[in-house]
């Protein structure tokens, strides 16, 4: 049996970074499928973002922006996309945590 320098065993250690691999594979495959949304103005914009943090549409409610500046659409537009953003880190972070914990596990 291999023995790193520390004294380890480094089949095992290879071991458990393959098997994180693996689980690290897994969670970025779905965070790609899963979907949060975004939203500013009451729901006059709303941005549909995925896990992976990829644009998936934008829905403007024309009853809410009819008479509204275009300098304040804009604003609403970068309200919705951060506030999308925000969400999608969450969920990567809630996804991608539990494993990256495991890199502190290690021995």
């Amino acid at each position: 049996m291999m023995k790193n320098m520390m004294g380890g065993d480094s089949g095992g250690m290879m071991k458990q970074l393959k098997q994180m691999q693996d689980q690290l594979k897994k969670a970025q495959k779905e965070l790609e499928k899963e979907t949060v949304v975004g939203s500013a103005g009451g729901g006059a914009v709303e941005v549909v973002m995925t896990g992976a943090q990829k644009c998936e549409s934008i829905s403007l409610d024309s009853e809410k922006i009819r008479d509204m500046k275009p300098e304040n659409l804009q604003t609403l537009v970068l309200m919705a996309v951060n506030d999308a953003l925000d969400k999608s880190r969450k969920l990567m972070t809630k996804k991608l945590g539990p494993i990256s914990g495991g890199l502190g596990g290690l021995k």
